[in-house]
């Protein structure tokens, strides 16, 4: 944000899915990033509009572009086909979160932090480790210690305080709940550089592929939320680097509609 200037997202979305008898070439598409089926690219619509509707309130984001109302010749990044005649994702779920853009944006109340401002301590290892390690009573007393965020200086969007340069990392650590704790609208915030597997008290919380280049919100799995009780309670995140920069680093947020 800046004083006397509009913040706005000159583009977004680039979400590709060519679809046979409706292409301008029937080979040599592309779009930014593809998608197998109408369904994979719904999902990644509805995410995509999810992080928008939060950024509308944080930092105050005040318009954005979508990539791109139709097909244009090679790129199929389209939410129509070239010839107009399908839409790509799901109409009602579309239309549902654009009507949702329209409303205030919500409020995210912080459940778990991320070492974004202040360095937490993780237990971590390099080395594979026994099966188990993503559970809650596994002994991870061998592993070492240190403070979040995990990764190379220099990655887009990071606060590293523990370096990690090899190829894998394992994290995990405890925090407690109070009966008091209301987990509704409960998601990520996490920072992935790159694939990103987290579990809480060792149930699939989120997969997460490719890299962000700043701290993103994401939903998490039914089960996973179920899982949180009471008490002590384990995130576990198993992180991948495959080329470029690096880093890991994750909390949980409460989204609350705002009023």
């Amino acid at each position: 944000p800046e004083d006397g200037r509009a913040a706005v997202l000159g583009e977004f979305g680039g979400l590709g899915l060519p679809l046979e008898g409706h292409l301008w070439r029937s080979k040599g598409s592309w779009g930014y990033k593809g998608f197998d089926s109408r369904k994979a690219l719904t999902d990644a619509y509805v995410g995509l509009l999810d992080q928008l509707w939060i950024l509308k309130g944080d930092p105050g984001l005040a318009a954005a572009v979508y990539t791109q109302t139709t097909d244009v010749e090679i790129e199929v990044n389209g939410l129509m086909t070239y010839d107009r005649a399908i839409i790509k994702p799901d109409v009602e779920q579309a239309r549902k979160v654009n009507q949702r853009m329209m409303q205030p944006p919500p409020k995210l109340n912080t459940l778990i932090r991320t070492s974004q401002e202040k360095g937490l301590e993780w237990s971590y290892t390099t080395d594979k480790p026994a099966e188990g390690w993503e559970k809650a009573g596994f002994d991870a007393s061998s592993w070492k210690t240190g403070p979040g965020g995990f990764g190379t200086k220099d990655t887009p969007g990071s606060v590293v305080r523990t370096t990690w340069d090899s190829s894998d990392i394992w994290i995990r650590r405890t925090f407690s709940l109070s009966d008091a704790d209301d987990l509704t609208g409960l998601n990520l915030k996490i920072h992935h550089d790159e694939d990103a597997q987290v579990y809480l008290n060792g149930v699939p919380a989120a997969k997460l592929e490719g890299f962000s280049t700043s701290y993103t919100t994401g939903s998490i799995r039914e089960e996973a939320v179920k899982s949180l009780k009471e008490g002590e309670n384990v995130i576990a995140i198993h992180c991948t680097q495959t080329g470029g920069g690096q880093y890991i680093d994750a909390g949980l947020v409460r989204i609350v509609p705002g009023s």
